[in-house]
């Protein structure tokens, strides 16, 4: 199987296909690291990922709250949004190594702030805006 899948996406109808894509692409790796700019539909991606993991929580961004849990199929799903932080203290009052040792899905926006405790394999989700399409790029790392 490849490593890196490149996909266009001109319609947000074709979300749920994409996530149910990247979760098998996946395998057994549950941790997500999302990078891109403001407003490119990181967020938007997660809820489709959940859903695709059987979540039928009320999905919202944790903004304010640095991280959502939402019940799957067969494990806690973890979103987290660290654009907030500032520092690696934060983080660490977080507990965020329980989080990525806890083997439930982790996903992450702004991961450049967690990039140093993600130790084991992961995905690495990028999107990147065009006009009126979006690219997203999976890849395991």
């Amino acid at each position: 199987m490849t490593s890196v899948i490149d996909i266009p996406v001109a319609n947000l109808n074709e979300l749920p296909y994409i996530a149910k894509l990247a979760i098998t692409f996946a395998g057994d790796l549950n941790t997500f690291l999302f990078y891109a700019p403001m407003g490119a539909g990181k967020t938007t991606f997660i809820k489709e990922l959940c859903t695709a993991l059987g979540s039928h929580d009320n999905f919202n961004s944790p903004s304010y709250s640095i991280v959502n849990e939402y019940t799957g199929d067969r494990k806690k799903i973890y979103h987290f949004d660290l654009y907030r932080l500032t520092n690696t203290e934060e983080l660490m009052d977080l507990g965020i190594e329980e989080y990525l040792d806890s083997n439930s899905y982790c996903f992450f926006e702004w991961p450049e702030r967690v990039e140093e405790f993600v130790v084991k394999p992961h995905v690495k989700i990028e999107i990147e805006l065009g006009e009126n399409i979006r690219y997203i790029r999976i890849s395991k790392s």
